[in-house]
């Protein structure tokens, strides 16, 4: 029988998205629009997913006993609300549907443009109020002006497209697309956002929250725009600075704002942004069509739900790179990685400064950030006092210095696919008494045509041994009768060696033992003292998969 997972939609969500998680044959509903944060906390633990929209504040309390709640899904973009941090440090992945609303944000973006520029905002309230003042509210066309869109992703190419079908001239400045122009050359980039402030008659923001897009346009480069220029911000309260914003209306330097969002939401109702002749507002409507609300709902539920099966990551907002839909010979090598990591870690005995992951390999690209991540969670696991998991891991190491770099390198004709692990200690560290200068651990592994996972060199000593199970490293001098003592202290313990790979090196050699169980600390303080032993360590691996 399937898992059955217990869902917890914490916000109001659109009928169509309760009732497609109602409608899984695995999924149990609990719909609880109007919970509180104390109540919330007490009850966030008993469930495997939560969904929310943006009335839910998810912080760290509600996340400090996560019990066994492993993804929370945002039906929407913004995921103001949820404490990344601390859903981070608990392992709770976090997800958004962003590309589900694109078509409703963009659109709104651009209502406020057109409305903007024609005064609409204002000539209705006249209108309203029994006035008839034409002449008040001359606009301009949109005609031949040109639009700088900030912020190049879906919801700005969505609008782009929509400005060149009003004949509009289109420019951009997103610092995450490398290349000159885009949308078939019809519009420019820049790499600099204050390059394109002189060119652009109207300003339109779509770009995330972040330190470096906060007050992004402000009295500093208010006064790089255009004399006139107008402003549209439907992205994140806090991009363009509100303060900034009075002062280029009343000097003349800005024409006009539209807004879609606030700093503080909703803004106090004596904020000057509320009554202002030349500011026209919207209350965060983005995302808020019909059709919009049922889409994010549906995908917030459905890649949640995926997830949990096991099927793929899609939307992830503290994940980046790790992904659980790949196929049966990228699984491998995750596999290998774990493997490979954990007969490492033993031997990485004066800490971790730094740790390069070399992939070979023309299909292991889709891997790259989930073997990066078990790499990690291999050499960390049991040095930590907080638990670990794919979701924590890169934050735990960030914490603590641990530098982590993966490259992939193309296979050759006739190459095997590869996994290169190099860790190195701290500066000064001595980490090989044989090898005072040498900080670096090295290991290098393959998965063959016959699917076995297998290892090929471990710090320079060559060997071809399929990792599993109780496994037992010892470096030695390269002198006789050591390998006849290592058989007659196992045969003493009555302990069987399934199987064995000597490798040498310089003076030295290494054994890899294979063994039918793991042996006692007694067998290995024996061996640790014996003369000519300069190494004994003990790896539990896991048995051979099948898959």
């Amino acid at each position: 029988m399937a898992d059955l997972f217990k869902i917890l939609a914490a916000d109001k969500l659109a009928p169509e998205g309760l009732q497609y998680i109602e409608d899984q044959p695995d999924a149990i509903l609990v719909n609880k629009p109007e919970i509180t944060e104390d109540e919330l906390a007490k009850i966030a633990g008993d469930h495997d997913g939560m969904i929310v929209r943006s009335g839910v504040q998810v912080t760290a309390k509600v996340m400090e006993n996560p019990g066994k709640l492993k993804v929370i899904a945002r039906a929407g973009v913004g995921v103001d609300n949820i404490d990344l941090q601390a859903a981070t440090a608990k392992g709770i992945l976090v997800l958004n549907s962003a590309e589900a609303s694109t078509i409703s944000t963009a659109e709104h973006a651009f209502t406020l443009l057109m409305a903007l520029c024609r005064n609409v905002g204002p000539a209705h309230l006249a209108m309203a109020n029994g006035k008839w003042d034409r002449s008040n509210f001359t606009g301009i066309t949109l005609s031949g002006k040109t639009l700088g869109v900030v912020g190049f992703g879906r919801i700005g190419q969505t609008v782009a497209a929509r400005a060149m079908a009003f004949d509009m001239s289109v420019i951009a400045y997103d610092p995450f697309i490398n290349a000159q122009t885009m949308m078939d050359g019809k519009v420019k980039m820049y790499s600099q956002f204050t390059d394109i402030l002189p060119h652009a008659d109207i300003l339109s923001f779509h770009v995330p929250m972040t330190d470096e897009t906060r007050g992004m346009l402000n009295d500093e480069t208010f006064a790089l725009c255009r004399k006139g220029v107008r402003v549209v911000n439907a992205a994140r309260g806090g991009i363009v600075d509100e303060q900034a914003i009075l002062k280029a209306l009343d000097s003349g330097q800005c024409a006009g704002v539209a807004l879609d969002v606030y700093t503080s939401e909703p803004p106090p109702a004596d904020s000057p942004l509320r009554n202002h002749p030349l500011i026209l507002t919207t209350p965060h409507l983005g995302a808020s069509t019909k059709e919009g609300q049922q889409a994010v709902s549906i995908v917030a539920a459905d890649s949640l739900l995926a997830y949990l099966r096991g099927e793929g990551v899609r939307g992830a907002v503290n994940a980046g790179g790790y992904r659980v839909d790949l196929d049966a010979a990228q699984t491998r090598f995750v596999d290998l990685a774990d493997r490979m990591a954990t007969l490492l870690k033993p031997i990485c005995t004066r800490g971790i400064a730094q740790v390069d992951i070399e992939l070979i390999g023309n299909n292991l690209k889709a891997a790259a950030g989930t073997i990066e991540r078990t790499v990690l969670i291999g050499l960390l696991k049991g040095n930590l006092d907080v638990p670990l998991n794919v979701i924590n891991i890169m934050q735990l190491a960030e914490q603590r210095g641990i530098t982590v770099r993966c490259s992939m390198i193309d296979a050759a004709p006739q190459q095997h696919n590869q996994i290169t692990i190099d860790v190195q200690g701290p500066a000064g560290s001595v980490t090989d008494k044989t090898h005072p200068a040498d900080h670096t651990r090295h290991i290098i592994g393959r998965v063959y045509d016959d699917n076995r996972p297998r290892i090929l060199e471990i710090n320079g000593y060559r060997m071809d041994m399929v990792p599993t199970g109780p496994m037992v490293l010892i470096r030695n001098e390269d002198q006789p009768g050591v390998i006849g003592l290592v058989g007659n202290a196992f045969g003493e313990a009555k302990m069987n060696i399934a199987d064995m790979a000597i490798s040498r090196r310089d003076n030295t050699a290494l054994m890899l033992l294979k063994t039918d169980e793991s042996p006692s600390a007694n067998l290995v303080e024996k061996l640790r003292q014996s003369p000519g032993i300069l190494h004994v360590s003990v790896s539990q691996l896991p048995p051979e998969s099948d898959a």
